[in-house]
């Protein structure tokens, strides 16, 4: 059916059916994170369609327009939220502050059209900064949604995260360096070198990353 933009995330949308007893069909959407995740990822709404044919339910599903199909995933969003108690999901919320933390300190140099070489020393610093941001939000996305939040109980010792905690970032904080540490990142001057060589491969790659709904 298309794809669907929702709080900053990209979601594929999909138009599922199936014949039931009596010859009738029935259809409903299931919507799946741009992340590539399937399972706590996916949500789905009721079976909103019953027809005597299934060329009836795509024509019908077709037919909606992309404000509807936001409204339904939001709703589906929050039917799963209410049933299952579940809290924002750890690893997007940390994908969010990453994203925007280094867009902070890149000044969206992604978006600028300024691909020269010739930048100041302090502005390739930022960039630098922001490309080892985008690594971690990069590794974060690879690993599994429960493994993630299990393994983010483990660096904070045994303390699981609170969303409503006043302190949350701070803990963030604790997790992003400790992932940080552990990644084999080049020291600024190597990647400097690269970043002057090849600027529009970096600017792919961070445009990919965070606004592309799928992995560089």
């Amino acid at each position: 059916m298309g794809f669907l933009d929702h709080e900053g995330e990209t979601w594929s949308c999909f138009l599922v059916t199936y014949p039931i007893e009596g010859g009738r069909w029935r259809g409903h959407f299931s919507f799946r994170a741009g992340d590539g995740d399937t399972g706590g990822d996916e949500v789905r709404t009721a079976e909103i369609f019953m027809e005597d044919h299934e060329d009836q339910i795509d024509r019908k599903a077709r037919g909606l327009g992309r404000p509807l199909l936001l409204g339904l995933l939001s709703s589906a969003l929050d039917t799963r939220e209410r049933t299952d108690g579940t809290p924002p999901r750890l690893r997007k919320w940390f994908r969010s502050v990453l994203r925007a933390n280094a867009r902070e300190l890149s000044g969206e140099w992604e978006e600028d059209g300024s691909l020269s070489s010739r930048r100041p020393d302090g502005e390739l610093r930022s960039i630098y900064a922001s490309y080892r941001m985008d690594q971690v939000a990069h590794f974060i996305t690879l690993v599994r949604s429960e493994d993630f939040e299990e393994a983010v109980t483990r660096i904070l010792e045994g303390e699981a995260f609170d969303f409503g905690a006043k302190d949350r970032l701070q803990f963030a904080m604790m997790v992003i360096d400790y992932i940080e540490q552990h990644l084999p990142l080049p020291p600024f001057e190597v990647w400097a070198e690269d970043y002057v060589a090849n600027p529009e491969q970096y600017r792919l790659y961070t445009h990919t990353l965070h606004r592309s709904g799928r992995l560089p």
